[in-house]
């Protein structure tokens, strides 16, 4: 079945809207480019409504039906930056620039298990 990535976010005292401006625009803006390109097939976040002492307020969830391997997982990375038009110095300064509004605090990748018929 497919795999799907889970990350859990943290959102950090007075972070929420400059975060969630950035999932509605940036983060989704990417995701689509990922599913254009037949990379991902769905992509969704969810509010853990009722969060108990350290668990995540946000979990991001992006859908594979498979994954590359390392060579198809560089072409499609040359793709994105050229597509994006940013080079890794600048998507790691703007990965590290989220530190100040939210903490991922883990990411785990479930595959999905089907029933035989």
């Amino acid at each position: 079945g497919d795999l799907t990535e889970v990350t859990g976010i943290d959102i950090l005292d007075g972070g929420g809207m400059e975060y969630a401006t950035y999932l509605a625009n940036d983060w989704r803006k990417n995701q689509e480019f990922a599913k254009s390109q037949g990379w991902i097939s769905d992509y969704k976040v969810y509010s853990n409504i009722h969060a108990r002492d350290g668990e995540p307020e946000l979990y991001l969830l992006v859908t594979y039906a498979n994954m590359p391997d390392a060579a198809e997982a560089m072409k499609r990375d040359e793709a994105y930056r050229a597509w994006a038009k940013k080079n890794d110095t600048q998507l790691n300064a703007e990965s590290g620039n989220r530190s100040k509004f939210r903490k991922v605090m883990s990411t785990v990748l479930l595959g999905e298990m089907k029933f035989k018929k």
